[in-house]
């Protein structure tokens, strides 16, 4: 009996302890939302502390904040990253300062270091290979496919153009729209599959809702014309279904190519490696990139460092971005490096070649202040524009990595930068940082020496 109670009373902790599942969360106001996470997840002697951290972070300024909240679900608060500026881009003769939204100090300070670099050596040189971007209906039926194609060439692709004339319109007005309809048999990969494959020029917007909105219609045409012909037996038309219409991320025909190049002789302020050193060295880190999946990994991190920070600061998609450019690094089967180097009759080339699908008007650039700010930093670019700079970004960045990584190693430049971090989970004062400036000024920062030698200057204060 008393071990029945006990259990029984062990339960009802237990259950009182547990967060407890929620309702219509999205329905209650901020204040609400704060007060059940606060009760739910936090013990009563963080609450407070808790509660002042989302408030510092929320702007002063109503109607700022309420834009904020407009921009996602369920917000509670602002979640700040730096905002940071690296100058002297010199990107096809005209200068730059690229905005870059990343918590990382070294990649600011990486990328201005190779644009000064670049600088003086002719900047960096863009071209933009192509535009195009895909989405897909796919579908499945018993059809067979060469009955199925027939049927697309001689009607169903004409009335696909047909009914989505009016979603095109304005976009065939600045010069984009649906430049192809193919139908794909993918019934040897998974059993009656098949797709509507579009190809899409976007103009100046990344283009995501158009393309949807076009390949929706795909859909219920398809269904109809399908449904509609004399061509299919009762059977056939009954087994069509349709999966799914979404544009795809991964566009490997919508490529920039960004490059710099110099005579191997004028590849100097390397750390005193000398320059015909610093180019083998260099050319050989990119090869072990192209052949070694371990490394390519590391390498293509750093070039999206450099891309990711400015594609965020201009309200574009990083995650699809990052999806597209490491889709492409593995399109021949094996992940490689997206840079790649020569060194031929005493030149030295570096360049990259990168799907960059992303917009300047639409989603966040007609409404986001700081979005707003950073493309008119940019000069109000075009969405080719942007693409040459964002590969400009991420090359700088692969280049200023390869730079340490072959001369000096990536630890002193990177735990300089970090330095102040670690200072400031200690809670070191702001002659205390001073002292570390100088005190690591020649040499590679080391967390635990930090601990110890602050430690000694407390001691001994």
């Amino acid at each position: 009996m008393l071990y029945s109670y006990l259990i029984s009373l062990f339960l009802v902790l237990i259950k009182k302890s547990m967060p407890q599942i929620i309702e219509g969360f999205s329905k209650l106001s901020k204040e609400a939302k704060i007060d059940w996470l606060l009760s739910e997840f936090f013990p009563a002697s963080e609450r407070n502390t808790s509660s002042q951290i989302l408030e510092k972070y929320l702007s002063s300024k109503e109607d700022l904040q309420k834009l904020h909240d407009e921009f996602s679900e369920n917000t509670i608060t602002n979640f700040f990253l730096p905002y940071g500026i690296a100058p002297n881009f010199l990107i096809n003769g005209k200068l730059y300062a690229l905005p870059m939204a990343v918590e990382e100090s070294s990649v600011v300070a990486a990328a201005s270091k190779a644009a000064k670099f670049w600088l003086k050596r002719g900047g960096f040189k863009t071209e933009i290979i192509n535009t195009k971007k895909l989405g897909h209906t796919h579908f499945v039926c018993t059809i067979d496919f060469l009955k199925l194609k027939e049927f697309f060439e001689s009607k169903l692709k004409t009335q696909l153009f047909n009914d989505t004339a009016d979603i095109t319109a304005n976009m065939r007005k600045r010069g984009g729209g649906i430049l192809s309809i193919t139908l794909r048999d993918k019934s040897h990969k998974l059993e009656n599959y098949y797709q509507l494959e579009a190809e899409f020029d976007t103009q100046d917007s990344m283009g995501a809702n158009f393309i949807n909105s076009c390949l929706e219609q795909f859909g219920k045409t398809l269904t109809r014309e399908i449904q509609n012909s004399e061509l299919f037996s009762q059977q056939e038309k009954d087994s069509l279904q349709v999966i799914m219409n979404i544009l795809s991320n991964y566009t490997p025909d919508c490529i920039v190519k960004a490059e710099v190049s110099c005579k191997v002789e004028d590849l100097q302020e390397n750390d005193g490696i000398e320059p015909d050193e610093f180019a083998r060295k260099f050319h050989q880190a990119v090869r072990i990139a192209e052949i070694e999946p371990y490394r390519a990994t590391t390498h293509n991190k750093g070039i999206m460092n450099g891309v990711d920070a400015v594609v965020i600061a201009t309200g574009n998609d990083f995650r699809a971005v990052e999806a597209c450019a490491h889709a492409y690094a593995g399109r021949d089967g094996v992940y490689s490096s997206l840079s790649h180097c020569t060194i031929s009759e005493g030149v030295f080339r570096f360049w990259i070649e990168i799907p960059l699908s992303v917009g300047v008007v639409g989603g966040l650039t007609g409404i986001h202040p700081l979005v707003k700010f950073s493309l008119a930093l940019l000069q109000n670019p075009s969405a080719k524009d942007l693409m040459a700079i964002l590969a400009v970004s991420g090359l700088a960045q692969n280049f200023a990595a390869i730079r340490s990584l072959v001369t000096t190693g990536i630890q002193r430049g990177h735990m300089k930068m970090h330095l102040f971090n670690i200072l400031q989970n200690l809670n070191a004062t702001e002659d205390e940082k001073q002292y570390f400036v100088e005190y690591f000024k020649d040499k590679t920062v080391r967390h635990h020496e930090v601990i110890l030698e602050l430690e000694r200057i407390r001691k001994n204060s």
